[in-house]
């Protein structure tokens, strides 16, 4: 199966020699334009946004962007490739090989899932030199025994929003798993519960949904490990959510009384003059859901944000202030 490079420089919108500042930058600038929650009136925009997660999720970690610049030396936009190590189907010790491949709501593209993914990735296989039919490939006598053998089980990354956390939610997933020959086995769909608080890292199980036994062995079961989707807004900690709290620089001087937003709802919060930037404020039960009934906290940070474009009118009050202030930053 053949897999289409995706350059991830160019669906940011950046030059691959970006800063890791500018491509934080360039994500949340088409994270908040594509955020299904945001742009409701774009038809493609979930689609897009998961492009945009998926660019960022490599770019922004150092060792996944330079495994992918490596890989990029190599390749021009749009050409496929289907033999990089790593990627679908899996070998026995006698040469045969299968697949076992996903479709549907997974989140990751085939190319990141072969690049990244790692064994059992979203997109096809992936046991090298291992036989995915109770472990009996290649020579000698166990190759021979007519023994019943468990499938082996999968794993692979099924990335969720952190939205679907807050409620829980299903997925369909559809999957084409081999049959105990090695023969493609025919596509089927299976929906996926998505618990109401799981965390970053635990897996789902899909009991029966991994490689067919042999010889009347039990299948193997699928373990989706949980991904939290890149949020243009909230930053996760175990049940804990992060924020940043943009404030005009008047804002610290004056104070204000500004909306918060949490996946709860916008929430109003009081900022006092004299605030400095970096300062934390606490939501307490503003996070994701914690135990059956509890959540954990929302952390702002408040951060300055000054205004791109000013009018002439502005930057003459600014040039009042400057004369009139005896603030000086520096001693």
């Amino acid at each position: 199966m053949s897999v289409q490079y995706r350059d991830y420089y160019e669906i940011l919108g950046i030059d691959k020699s970006a800063s890791q500042d500018e491509i934080k930058k360039a994500f949340k600038k088409l994270a908040r334009k594509y955020h299904p929650d945001v742009a409701k009136d774009l038809p493609d925009s979930e689609e897009k946004f998961k492009e945009v997660n998926e660019a960022y999720e490599v770019l922004s970690d150092p060792e996944k962007r330079k495994k992918y610049d490596t890989l990029g030396a190599n390749w021009q936009h749009g050409q496929d490739f289907s033999d990089f190590p790593g990627g679908f189907g899996g070998a026995t010790g006698d040469g045969a090989t299968y697949e076992y491949h996903f479709g549907g709501s997974t989140g990751f593209s085939d190319f990141f899932e072969s690049v990244f993914g790692g064994g059992g990735g979203f997109g096809g296989g992936g046991f090298q030199g291992g036989d995915p039919f109770g472990g009996y490939g290649g020579a000698g006598p166990r190759a021979r025994s007519n023994a019943p053998a468990a499938g082996q089980d999968i794993e692979a990354d099924l990335l969720v929003r952190i939205e679907e956390i807050m409620t829980g939610a299903a997925r369909d997933l559809r999957l084409a798993r081999p049959s105990a020959t090695g023969e493609p086995g025919r596509e089927t769909t299976i929906r996926v519960k998505i618990p109401k608080g799981i965390r970053e890292g635990q897996s789902i199980r899909c009991a029966g949904m991994g490689y067919p036994g042999r010889n009347g062995g039990p299948p193997g079961d699928l373990y989706l490990r949980v991904r939290l989707e890149r949020h243009p807004i909230y930053r996760p900690s175990g049940s804990d959510l992060e924020c940043d709290l943009p404030l005009a620089p008047w804002e610290f001087v004056l104070g204000a009384a500004v909306q918060a937003p949490t996946p709860h709802g916008p929430v109003k919060v009081t900022v006092r003059p004299g605030t400095a930037p970096g300062t934390r404020m606490r939501l307490k039960g503003k996070g994701l859901p914690s135990g059956d009934t509890g959540h954990g906290d929302l952390f702002l940070e408040v951060v300055a944000e000054f205004p791109e474009n000013s009018t002439e009118e502005e930057m003459e009050l600014w040039r009042q202030l400057a004369e009139k202030s005896g603030f000086s930053p520096r001693p």
